[in-house]
């Protein structure tokens, strides 16, 4: 009888109201969203796309001293948005932020793989320790939805294709291994607090503004610079690439939709092609045919490689209708103009983990 009173300290409480977010849908009341990592390449075409759905975003971006907004800077809608800075490994400018906010879209995470073999501890920080203040911040704050965004990495290379939700998790590489542990966190939090937790797993998403990290911007930017022979990793692996806006698509149907609380759903096209076949893709829709060489920097550790990776989608179809609209070619060209617009913010010339 002595420790009653502390126990029941501890039993989820049901505090949300999941019928309130639909409630205000169908009768045109705003929805108030925080977007993390809204500055960077997904999260600032999904600010984009929820401020064009009429709802009211509150964008999280890093805190800088420059007060830098990343790529909602140069952003047609600036003016319609409103941008926190803060820090996603800081509890309390992540709680501070969630103030009067119904839906969580969750971001923010460093994604480079190869700097992940450099410094595991950043992605723990960030991965985890982010994700962990995200959601805690979200159970105290009584907000009514948290989109989770995972990753196709925390599968590994294919064990059967196409992978579906219930494929076995295998990280290869530190980064992947902390997203696995933000997913699971995540759904912990739906499974012991009743936190209304969907989580998101894009493959491999492309299209203007992403880094060259990746290699579709990698191999445009080196094209397009008029270089003749272009450096790249591994040629074989194989992806299965989604255009941005197909990716932003789903985070709403599927984030948003009832049916989707407490799962995992795959975002994906469903098709897959290997790197070579990409580049050579790439090098006819551009019209140039440049040489490849392997570059032994840009090669992850053989045990690391993720060789294929394709998409079971069926789940976010049976489940909100969502599935991919936009073919690889239709895709790759309006990234191709975006970069040969924007070739002075790349730095072909270097490979910058």
């Amino acid at each position: 009888m002595k420790f009653h009173g502390l126990i029941h300290l501890f039993k989820p409480k049901k505090i949300w109201n999941l019928k309130l977010i639909y409630y205000k849908r169908e009768r045109g009341i705003l929805l108030r969203i925080l977007i993390t990592g809204a500055g960077g390449f997904i999260g600032s075409h999904l600010t984009e796309f929820l401020v064009r759905k009429g709802l009211e975003i509150r964008a999280f971006v890093r805190y800088n001293s420059k007060n830098n907004w990343g790529w909602l800077e140069e952003s047609k809608y600036k003016d319609k948005i409103e941008v926190y800075s803060g820090d996603i490994r800081d509890f309390d400018s992540v709680k501070d932020a969630m103030k009067g906010v119904d839906v969580v879209f969750h971001l923010a995470a460093l994604i480079g793989i190869p700097y992940s073999y450099v410094s595991p501890l950043a992605y723990i920080k960030t991965n985890l320790e982010g994700t962990y203040n995200v959601l805690q911040a979200a159970r105290e704050r009584r907000v009514q939805r948290v989109v989770h965004t995972s990753t196709s990495e925390v599968y590994g290379t294919a064990q059967y294709v196409p992978i579906d939700e219930n494929h076995p998790l295998n990280p290869q590489s530190p980064y992947a291994a902390t997203k696995v542990g933000a997913d699971q966190l995540a759904l912990t939090f739906y499974r012991s607090f009743d936190l209304p937790v969907t989580v998101i797993r894009p493959f491999n998403t492309y299209g203007p503004r992403q880094s060259a990290r990746a290699i579709i911007p990698t191999v445009i930017s080196q094209v397009l610079s008029g270089k003749n022979m272009i450096r790249l990793g591994n040629l074989d692996p194989t992806r299965d690439l989604n255009f941005v806006l197909d990716t932003v698509e789903g985070f709403y149907q599927v984030g948003l939709h009832e049916k989707t609380v407490g799962e995992v759903v795959n975002i994906g096209s469903g098709k897959e092609i290997s790197i070579g076949d990409l580049t050579k893709m790439i090098f006819t829709l551009i019209g140039r045919e440049v040489e490849v060489v392997q570059d032994d920097l840009r090669i992850r550790p053989g045990k690391s490689e993720v060789k294929r990776l394709l998409c079971d989608a069926s789940k976010a179809k049976e489940l909100t209708g969502w599935k991919s609209k936009y073919s690889l070619e239709e895709g790759l060209k309006v990234t191709i103009d975006w970069i040969k617009e924007n070739l002075d913010s790349y730095k072909p010339e270097i490979y910058n983990v």
